[in-house]
C-alpha cells in the first residue's frame, strides 16, 4: 500500500513538471514584429511630425473608446451598446494637447486599392461620435507627393479657430514623399500604398 502511495506521488509530481515545462510555449507562443507600422503609416506620421509635432503629441492606431467616454446620464443598456462599437473602431492618428493630452483632432487614411479598399466608405458611427464630442475628424486619401505644408494645411482646416492660431509653419525637410508601391491585399486591414502618381495637395475624403 506505502509503495503505491509512493508510486503515485512521483506520477503526479512528474505529471505537474512536464506541464510546467510546456506551458510558456503554450502560453506565450508569440514573436517580435519586424515593423510596427506599415510604410504608408510610417510617411505619414513623419508627415505629421513636420506639419504640426510642435504644437501636438501624436497618437498611433488609438481605440475611439480611448478618447471618449458616455455621459453619465444614459441608461446602462445604450452605455454598453455605444462603449462596444466605439471599442471597435480605432483612429489611424490623434493629435492630442501636449499640455494635458486631451484629443484634439483625429485623422484617417483612405485608398481605394484592393477589394473593398481602406477607410473609403465613411463609418457614419464613427463620424456621428467624434461629431457628438466635439472632435473635428480628418479624412485623407493616401497619394504620393505629400509635403508638411500641405498636411499642415489640411489639418489647419478643421481645427477649431482658437486652435489654428496655435499651428507655426513647419521646419522645411527632405523628407515628403510617400513610400514605393506595394503588395495589395484583398482585405486590408491597415493603410497600403496606392499605384497612382497625382498632384501633391492633400484631398479629403468625402
Amino acid at each position: 500500500m506505502e509503495l503505491a502511495i509512493v508510486l503515485m506521488m512521483l506520477l503526479i509530481i512528474v505529471a505537474v513538471g512536464a506541464m510546467k515545462l510546456y506551458e510558456p510555449g503554450l502560453a506565450f507562443p508569440f514573436k517580435k514584429k519586424s515593423n510596427l507600422f506599415t510604410p504608408v503609416e510610417r510617411t505619414f506620421l513623419g508627415l505629421i511630425e513636420e506639419a504640426v509635432g510642435n504644437e501636438f503629441r501624436i497618437l498611433c492606431r488609438v481605440k475611439m473608446s480611448d478618447i471618449l467616454t458616455i455621459h453619465q446620464n444614459t441608461d446602462k443598456k445604450t452605455s454598453k451598446n455605444a462603449f462596444s462599437r466605439a471599442a471597435s473602431k480605432h483612429l489611424d492618428f490623434v493629435l492630442c494637447s501636449k499640455a494635458d493630452m486631451s484629443p484634439i483632432i483625429a485623422i484617417d487614411l483612405v485608398h481605394n486599392s484592393g477589394k473593398d479598399g481602406y477607410k473609403s466608405q465613411r463609418d457614419f458611427y464613427v463620424s456621428g461620435a467624434l461629431d457628438a464630442a466635439h472632435i473635428p475628424h480628418v479624412r485623407i486619401k493616401v497619394r504620393s507627393g505629400y509635403k508638411a505644408h500641405d498636411i499642415r494645411e489640411c489639418i489647419q482646416a478643421k481645427l477649431p479657430k482658437p486652435k489654428v492660431k496655435q499651428l507655426s509653419a513647419p521646419t522645411p525637410q527632405s523628407g515628403g514623399k510617400l513610400m514605393p508601391a506595394f503588395a495589395r491585399q484583398s482585405k486590408p486591414t491597415r493603410p497600403i500604398q496606392t499605384n497612382k502618381t497625382v498632384t501633391s495637395r492633400p484631398v479629403a475624403a468625402a
